[in-house]
Formats: C-alpha cells, structure tokens, sequence
C-alpha cells in the first residue's frame, strides 16, 4: 500500500512539476513580452485564445475523458479513435464557417483576429489531437511524457513570441502562433511513442468496437460536453464582449491580469483539490463531509489572505514598473480581481463534493447559473455603462463563486444530517 501511495504521489509531483515549470517560463519572461508588444496585441490574442477555446474544449466531445475508463484497452483506443474522429469533423465544420461566414465571425470580434482566422481550424485540430493522446498517455501512466509535453509547450511557445516579436516589432500574429504553440506542441511526442509502442492495439479497432464505445460512454458526449462548455463559456464569452464594447485594450490588460494571479493560485488550489478529493470520500461516509471541508476552506482562508492583501496594495504601484507603463490599468484591475480569486481559490478544490455526493446535475446547472451571470453582468456594463466593463465581470465571478460556495455548503449540511441519521438507525 505505501509503495501505490509513493507512485501515486510521484506521478502527481511529475504533472505538477511540469506545470509549475510552464508557469515560471511564462510568468518570467511576462515582462519581455509586454514591452514587445503593446496592450492592442494582448487584446487581440484574449479574443483569439476565447475563440478557440470555445471550440476546442468540445472538440473531441468530450470522449477523451473516458480514455483511462475501460479495463479493456482496444475500447480505450476506440475512444481514442472516436476523439480523433469527432477532432476532423469539427475542425471541417470551423473550416467551412470561415469560408463562408468570415464577415459574421469578424462583427462578433470587432474584427480583431480577421488576419488570424486562419489559424483557428489549426489550432482546433492541433490542440484536439494533443488532449486525445495525452489522456491515452494518462491511461498509459507516461507521466514523464506528459510533463515533458507541459515544458515543451511553454518554452517553445514563449520563444516564439519573444523571437517574432524582436524582429517583427510586436506584430500580433507572433503572440497568437505563440499561444497555439504553447497549447499543442507535443504532440508528435505522443504519436511517437503510440506507433512505437501501441500500433498494434490500434490496428484491433473495428468498426464494432467504436459502437460499444459510443454506446457504453454516450453519457460523455450528451452530458459533459455541455458542462464543460458552461464552464469554458463563462470565461471566454464575458472576454469576446468585453473586446467588443470596452474602449481600447481592456481584454490585453484582463488578460495579464488574469494571468498574473491564477498562475500561482491555480498550482496551490489544484494540489489542494488532489488531497481533499482523496480523504472526502471516507469523510462522507462518515456523516463528516461538511465539518472537514470548511476546515479546508478555513485553512485556505488563512493562507491566501495575508499574499492577497499584499498583492492588492502593492499592484497598483508595482505593475507599471514590471510590466512597463503603458500596462498600469492592469495593476487596476488586479485590485478588482483580488475578491474574486480569493473566492474561487477557497471554492474550487471543494467543488469536487458535489460530484462525491451525487450532485452532478446541480453542478452543471451552477455552472450554467455561471454563464448566465457572468455573460448579463458584462453585457450590461457593456451597453450602459462600458467604461467600468471589467470592473463588472471581476464583480461577476465574486458572486459567482460566493453562491457556489453558499450552495456547496447547505448540500453538505443536509447531507451530513442525512447520513448520521442513517447510520444511528
């Protein structure tokens, strides 16, 4: 049992190490970046990015997350198949929607990724086959691979935005085949290893195989397809109108200013959920659940405040020296962004409760909950009042995860009492 513990945790350092290494290279190397470019350039990559992510998060629909299910390995190649084939059709579909629809895509981006529209069918296909083959490495246990692929990504990436924008005084198009660097490369990693290692449980996949997929993991498709589009939509949609309504480059400095903070945040939060999801299950049993997740949120409570505080005093001040004057509006907008992120840090590694408890259904309709929220709040500042635009999503996802947590919290309650009442009968 302690040598499966050992494993379990070096295969956890493995994933988290070449994360937090991704996230220093790009973090780092911020500074550089900011003064090649301008914040109209960072604006333009935010629509960009919010864009393909829409697209992308649903370009395998969702049969990816099945990958590592089955004990039988030719049906998780079938699912790898099925990925596959789901990543063509819709990269053929964004394909025929630029080619004749270019004019409706560039009035809902105010035309500013029309040069770069190119690139989104590309980095639909790239980023698609990339998470296919990393969730069979995943199954495959090739941890190492994996990590590797993060670093790669992130440093090939950044040099590709810091070299075009060195000699090509800060075109756009250098951050935007940057980010999609950044977000697929490593791929051909992967292809390596499965014709090297694994061809021969992919030349088993028969047409039969793929309908027992299909049949068996439908739920996949019909369900957290939709969930994960809640979810990457009430981030992604609230950029795109910001880009559209907001005066100047207000989507580059909410960017940075998103970045800034969820890199650090979003390590220690994700290590936080690991190690919450693996006791919350006994504790549920237990009629525990409730008392032992708002220990975990107190004791994030007393992490995060006394570095937030800091950082909501300090950013204003600081950021324009870091990043260069023309970046002070995103000092600005951290402060707005504190609350916020305070609030997602101490919800996020809770949330996972919901689905220990059989609550996915809730789940889905909080984060659905969250779109709704996040989209009418951005699209209100937008038409009355678009000066203070970002200040209104900030204030969104403060609300957001306040009721997420709220809602969290009376689940547990009702379903503490619940089991001690079971168990005493």
């Amino acid at each position: 049992m302690k040598i499966l513990q050992n494993k379990f945790i070096k295969n956890i350092s493995l994933l988290v190490g070449g994360t937090a290494i991704g996230q220093i290279i790009a973090v780092i190397t911020l500074p550089l970046l900011t003064r090649l470019y301008s914040p109209d350039s960072f604006s333009i990559l935010a629509v960009y990015v919010a864009a393909l992510t829409l697209i992308s998060v649903i370009s395998c629909l969702c049969f990816e997350y099945a990958i590592p299910l089955p004990k039988n390995k030719v049906t998780a190649a079938a699912l790898v198949v099925l990925s596959l084939i789901s990543v063509i059709v819709i990269t053929l579909l964004v394909c025929v929607i630029i080619m004749f629809f270019p004019s409706w895509i560039n009035s809902l981006t105010e035309n500013k990724i029309n040069e770069f529209l190119w690139l989104l069918p590309l980095g639909v296909f790239a980023i698609g086959l990339y998470n296919a083959l990393q969730y069979w490495n995943t199954r495959e246990k090739n941890f190492t691979l994996i990590s590797k692929t993060r670093i790669t990504q992130s440093l090939s990436g950044t040099l590709v935005k810091l070299g075009v924008g060195a000699v090509s005084s800060g075109w756009p198009g250098g951050l935007v085949i940057g980010q999609l660097i950044a977000q697929s490369a490593g791929f051909f990693s992967f292809i390596s290893v499965l014709l090297k290692n694994d061809l021969h449980i992919f030349r088993k996949v028969k047409s039969k195989h793929l309908r027992l997929a299909v049949k068996r993991y439908e739920k996949f498709p019909k369900f957290t397809t939709l969930e994960v589009f809640a979810n990457a939509a009430g981030i992604q949609l609230p950029m795109l109108l910001i880009a559209y309504y907001a005066v100047g480059a207000e989507a580059g400095f909410l960017m940075i200013a998103m970045q800034l903070l969820s890199a650090p945040m979003g390590m220690i939060s994700g290590a936080v959920a690991q190690v919450y999801l693996a006791d919350a299950a006994d504790k549920h049993h237990q009629g525990q659940l409730s008392g032992f997740t708002k220990k975990i949120i107190l004791n994030l409570l007393k992490v995060s405040i006394a570095p937030l505080s800091l950082v909501l005093l300090c950013a204003p001040i600081l950021t324009p020296y870091v990043l260069g004057d023309n970046w002070a509006r995103t000092g600005v907008l951290i402060c707005w962004m504190v609350p916020w992120f305070l609030m997602q840090f101490i919800t996020s590694p809770v949330s996972t409760s919901l689905y220990i408890t059989n609550n996915q259904q809730l789940a889905f309709f909080l984060q659905l909950f969250g779109l709704v929220l996040r989209v009418g709040c951005v699209w209100l500042a937008g038409v009355f009042a678009n000066q203070y635009i970002a200040e209104f999503y900030a204030v969104s996802g403060l609300i957001f995860y306040l009721i997420y947590l709220l809602v969290v919290l009376k689940v547990l309650k009702n379903i503490d009492y619940k089991e001690v009442s079971n168990n005493d009968n």
